[in-house]
């Protein structure tokens, strides 16, 4: 069982992590470059992925992870929003900014972020937190996406228990003493809604069963040694297995594993990202801020 001690190395490598990704993130370097130094860098700091570093480019808000071969490129200009998740024990740190594009939109997900993280504490009600993120975004003139919100963090499960709005949505779930959760901000010039797009390249283990492909049968036992019920990435069978085309899909027409889509702002509004995971007590601890 994951301890508090666990929590927080998670949440601080996570942190250096971000830092590391932000780095390096540069115009003219390709999604998949970036994508394996922030997996390496993971490894190397003594923790495991939690989830599939999301490179996710302008009105695509979240859920997007290169492939081996993947030839996107963070070009000049481009939002790019870097989310970053780490696993130690199962304890996971969950942390998001955002890179080039718009300056005041990068800046109204991120005080969103900060004033949230003060109404983010042991007996408030989640809609307070959201209500802030709401406030502080419109006040840039832009819009929060609200089909989107921050999650409660649980052993092995990246979204679970409590939904953290961002925006008011009169939910008068209290905030407890113990509780993981991340918050995180998304800002749009948009219409403030996500719909689902293309295939993200990020998948999870939903339903172990018997099924009569070998190699299917090899990534499922495999997926359960060493992702659990954690999101994980194509390329990470791909580079054990070779081609898993038909594999994937196999599993996730049997339902055993689940497909994440890319979510994509509805009018193609550019979106901003800010994230910080927190324990939370009566003065709340901000797991990955370094």
């Amino acid at each position: 069982m994951a301890e508090k001690d666990d929590w927080l190395k998670a949440g601080k490598i996570a942190g250096e992590v971000l830092n590391y990704a932000k780095s390096i993130a540069k115009p003219g370097l390709k999604l998949i470059d970036i994508a394996k130094k922030v997996d390496a860098k993971i490894y190397e700091l003594g923790a495991k992925p939690a989830f599939p570093v999301n490179l996710s480019l302008n009105s695509v808000a979240a859920h997007y992870t290169p492939n081996v071969n993947d030839e996107k490129v963070f070009n000049d200009g481009d939002m790019l929003k870097i989310d970053v998740g780490v696993q130690v024990n199962g304890a996971i740190g969950d942390t998001a900014l955002t890179v080039g594009g718009d300056e005041e939109l990068v800046k109204a997900s991120r005080e969103a972020l900060n004033a949230a993280i003060k109404e983010a504490y042991a007996g408030n009600e989640v809609r307070m937190v959201g209500k802030v993120i709401q406030e502080t975004i419109s006040s840039f003139g832009f819009a929060p996406v609200k089909n989107l919100s921050g999650h409660g963090l649980s052993e092995y499960v990246i979204h679970s228990g409590k939904t953290i709005p961002n925006y008011d949505n009169g939910d008068q779930t209290l905030l407890q003493e113990g509780d993981t959760i991340a918050i995180e901000p998304f800002a749009t010039d948009g219409d403030g809604l996500v719909i689902e797009g293309a295939l993200s390249n990020i998948y999870r283990l939903d339903n172990v069963k018997p099924v009569r492909d070998m190699k299917a049968r090899k990534i499922v036992k495999f997926v359960e040694e060493n992702y659990k019920t954690l999101p994980f990435a194509r390329r990470w069978l791909e580079e054990k297995f070779g081609n898993v085309s038909f594999a994937l899909m196999l599993l996730v027409r049997e339902g055993v594993l689940h497909s994440y889509p890319q979510l994509k702002e509805r009018s193609n509004g550019m979106v901003a990202q800010s994230e910080h995971s927190l324990y939370i007590g009566d003065k709340s601890v901000v797991t990955t801020k370094i």
